[in-house]
């Protein structure tokens, strides 16, 4: 189905680019993406055509566009190590790598998840849940470690589906942030949407958005710049964890896009240890317990798993600042 959009130019708009006022829209495409649209002649003013995406808009212009439909891309199996921690005839638990993409899409159409669960399950998985994420009902950002399960089989899916849907799994995270939380344990809510100021980030919004909420609690503090803290899931939104800690003034460490290192903490760092600090090159967030009924026994299924080696080691040297 083509995904359809409009915007109408307000008086603060006016003399701005056409892709530019096209960013500031629903769409969640880039401006490079949407000047591409425009010159495609995928947009329209009063029903006629605009390629110009240098068009200086006047305020109640009304444009409309249209994505085209994704090309049907049918991923490859790839013979990439997995590193299972449960496996049955229905389910897989896996401990997912900081660095790998959850399922193909542009610009990661190999080297996925997907494509190394097609290698370890042969034909069997071709199809389940869709063709371009085959046993996927839930995903990790690239940079997110952690526990995850995939479905095996279509009756699997639907179930474990349903439970995601309900929010009745358990699933638990551990993240390394900045500061220490107050208080120290507590419930974040904060419906979230699009960034109307950088569209490659997600925000607590006020108007619009999918209710969130994260429950958050004081692991221990490490050293007096930082903190371990768990986060329990009610909702599961994009950058749920990262948006919601960030808005509180806890941004993830190693977390780019929401925050940045505090430059009083590289200060108080010896040279070695801000060397060995250069080398953490992701953001220290880790999915540590997943638990779900059985699709086909109805068992409770708890899985937990340590922190990976370079998480523990930013640790060490946070705990001596």
């Amino acid at each position: 189905m083509t995904d359809k959009f409009t915007i109408t130019a307000r008086d603060e708009d006016k003399g701005i680019r056409l892709d530019k006022l096209l960013s500031f829209g629903e769409s969640g495409l880039s401006r490079s993406r949407l000047k591409s649209l425009i010159e495609e002649g995928a947009v329209t003013l009063c029903g006629e055509t605009i390629t110009d995406p240098s068009l200086r808009v006047k305020p109640g212009q009304c444009f409309s566009f249209e994505i085209p439909e994704a090309k049907e891309y049918e991923p490859e199996a790839e013979d990439i190590p997995l590193e299972i921690v449960f496996e049955d005839d229905d389910v897989i638990v896996l401990n997912k790598p900081a660095g790998m993409v959850v399922h193909p899409a542009a610009g990661n159409y190999t080297g996925t998840l997907v494509n190394a669960l097609l290698h370890h399950c042969g034909d069997s998985l071709s199809g389940v849940g869709g063709v371009k994420r085959p046993g996927i009902v839930h995903r990790l950002d690239k940079e997110t470690s952690g526990l995850m399960v995939v479905a095996k089989n279509d009756i699997a899916h639907v179930a474990l589906s349903e439970q995601f849907a309900a929010h009745s799994l358990e699933r638990a995270y551990l993240a390394v942030v900045w500061g220490m939380p107050s208080p120290k344990e507590g419930r974040i809510e904060g419906n979230i949407g699009r960034s109307p100021q950088n569209r490659k980030k997600m925000a607590v919004v006020t108007r619009g958005g999918k209710e969130a909420m994260t429950n958050y609690a004081l692991v221990q503090p490490l050293g007096s710049m930082a903190s371990l803290v768990e986060c329990r899931l009610e909702t599961g939104r994009t950058h749920q964890i990262r948006v919601h800690m960030s808005t509180k003034g806890h941004t993830v460490v190693g977390d780019a896009l929401y925050g940045k290192t505090p430059t009083r903490f590289v200060r108080a760092l010896s040279p070695e240890e801000r060397a060995e600090f250069s080398t953490f090159k992701r953001h220290a967030l880790h999915a540590y317990i997943i638990g779900f009924l059985h699709p086909r026994t109805q068992e409770f299924l708890r899985f937990e798993n340590q922190l990976p080696r370079e998480i523990s080691n930013l640790s060490k040297i946070l705990k001596k600042i």
